[in-house]
């Protein structure tokens, strides 16, 4: 009897992912106001990179919950156009990489998780890449993104800084953004939005 395609991922849908070695802009998102004015990355550059992140996210584990694959994914991924990772080297230092997360919705609770952990994992292993700092933002279209990427530009600065990337715990335990909200029944917060 033939099989469902999982919506979730998994071996038996490859048919639903684009090739790793591809460059196919109609399947990722465009790049949003945090690469506008920056030089973005495309063709060989957006796949070498990006191919980088799937290795750096599969050492720290970096991954899409709700998908059940390393986060890297997401941007092969046929059935999510829109959302993933862009890419692009700051227009006044090229040693700083600039990436811009795109969730699958607007509401995504996982979205804070994703891009500190994309943070902590490029700049934890940056032996493994060319940039003296990788900054990452939420794409403006996340009802959060505001919160979630004042939290980002402090780990960053934090990190320059202390050229560390050590935490005080709020944004493993505490809940969302490190409201002291932690997490009721069924896993939701109170500020859920539905």
């Amino acid at each position: 009897m033939a099989g469902f395609p999982s919506p979730f991922g998994g071996s038996d849908d490859e048919a639903l992912f684009d090739d790793a070695d591809e460059f196919v802009p109609e399947h990722i998102p465009a790049p949003g106001e945090f690469l506008d004015g920056h030089d973005v990355l495309t063709g060989d550059d957006h796949v070498r990179f990006h191919e980088l992140t799937r290795e750096v996210f599969e050492a720290r584990t970096v991954y899409d919950m709700t998908f059940n694959y390393n986060l890297a994914r997401l941007n092969l991924d046929t059935r999510h156009r829109s959302a993933g990772y862009r890419y692009a080297e700051s227009a006044d230092d090229d040693s700083v990489l600039r990436a811009e997360f795109t969730p699958t919705t607007p509401f995504c609770p996982q979205t804070h998780t994703l891009t500190i952990g994309s943070f902590r994992a490029w700049n934890g292993l940056s032996d493994r890449h060319d940039y003296d700092l990788v900054r990452v933002r939420a794409d403006a279209m996340h009802h959060r993104s505001d919160a979630i990427n004042d939290r980002l530009e402090e780990l960053e600065s934090q990190y320059l800084e202390t050229g560390t990337l050590e935490t005080d715990g709020d944004d493993d335990a505490a809940g969302p953004l490190g409201t002291g909200q932690g997490y009721g029944a069924a896993g939701r917060t109170s500020d859920a939005p539905f």
